[in-house]
């Protein structure tokens, strides 16, 4: 079997063994004459199948029972939308920490449902940083206070959380169950998959249980995230496929050691790629290194023509995916939960190579 390290920021890679456990399954599973795809959401063997992904959640989060678990359907971008739809009472308004392309994207849709107030806003800060929490000025009565977590195309993540009276609501999309975080910090955490628990199609919501039972009661009941919490998520039926992949993905996951485990690994592979990019005059990290991802490793080269033979080689190599985000360019190397050390360690060989060809 021939695979290429694939950097892409999502739809990511995942992990192999996982892909080849569905292989296997994939037409008959466990001699059930069906595939996953096929069988019914009240049947029983997809039933095991959802409350494990369930279990395997509230595992790795270290979930307390005050918190629920829920997956849902349209991505982070449609959560945009739902949290204020949910969480903002009459005439309220909250806080958004606007650090990069993702968290702008959630306070303009929030904008949409009610009075969104932008506290700190790096979107334009070059190199690209985290907002200083220390100077942040809360909006009084505010129901919530939004981040996020990881900035994909920043090459930015949070490493500690604003500590808030109000609920605090992050989007992890980027950056879930990649280090430990203290779940009661928050009062709703949500996540696309494609990028650490699995493929697209499926969106985690952590949700503390008290916040689900305040939604505001103009919200339809197809979206609230009480309707799906009550029915534990079988109010329509779920992306199936997607929350198998999940269930099988956090299963490797907590054979790793779990999110210490996995957090261990992140850092080391993260680590590998910044200390190669200091010791060079030739590639330069965008981030400010107190902000810096260990998802999402941002950097540029001396020039633009550089920078697009860097990708070409690197793909000829099997090294995909590599090319920046378009409304940034440079180069980003994607590494989440399931990219191999190997791949890293490939790449920086590669980046020491062409740096003595074209340095």
């Amino acid at each position: 079997m021939s695979r290429v390290y694939n950097f892409c920021a999502g739809p990511a890679a995942m992990p192999v063994d996982v892909l080849e456990e569905a292989q296997r399954d994939l037409v008959d599973y466990k001699g059930s004459g069906m595939s996953v795809m096929e069988m019914s959401h009240r049947g029983k063997e997809y039933d095991a199948i959802h409350n494990e992904a369930v279990e395997n959640i509230r595992k790795l989060l270290k979930l307390p029972e005050n918190y629920g678990v829920i997956f849902m359907t349209g991505g982070a971008t449609a959560q945009f939308t739902l949290v204020p739809m949910n969480l903002l009472g009459p005439g309220q308004g909250a806080d958004y920490i606007v650090a990069g392309s993702w968290g702008s994207k959630a306070a303009k849709e929030g904008k949409q449902v009610g009075a969104i107030n932008v506290i700190a806003n790096t979107e334009k800060d070059i190199p690209t940083r985290m907002p200083d929490l220390a100077t942040l000025k809360y909006t009084p009565g505010a129901a919530y206070v939004h981040c996020t977590s990881n900035e994909t195309i920043a090459g930015t993540q949070m490493k500690a959380f604003p500590q808030t009276a109000v609920p605090l609501v992050c989007d992890m999309s980027s950056d879930i169950l990649s280090r430990p975080i203290d779940v009661t910090q928050f009062g709703l955490i949500y996540a696309g998959a494609q990028k650490n628990l699995g493929p697209s199609g499926v969106t985690l919501v952590i949700i503390r249980k008290d916040l689900a039972e305040k939604a505001n009661e103009k919200c339809p009941g197809f979206f609230r995230y009480k309707t799906h919490l009550d029915e534990n998520s079988l109010h329509n039926t779920p992306p199936c496929f997607a929350i198998y992949m999940l269930t099988l993905c956090t299963r490797w996951l907590l054979k790793l050691g779990g999110v210490d485990g996995i957090a261990r690994i992140n850092r080391d592979k993260a680590g590998k790629l910044y200390a190669a990019l200091d010791a060079s005059k030739f590639y330069k990290a965008t981030a400010v290194k107190a902000d810096r991802s260990d998802m999402n490793i941002t950097f540029r080269l001396p020039t633009e023509a550089l920078e697009e033979q860097f990708v070409k080689d690197a793909s000829a190599k099997g090294m995909k995916q590599l090319k920046g985000h378009r409304s940034v360019g440079g180069i980003r190397a994607s590494i989440y939960n399931a990219f191999p050390v190997a791949g890293v360690e490939t790449l920086i060989a590669f980046m020491k190579d062409f740096e003595q060809k074209n340095g």
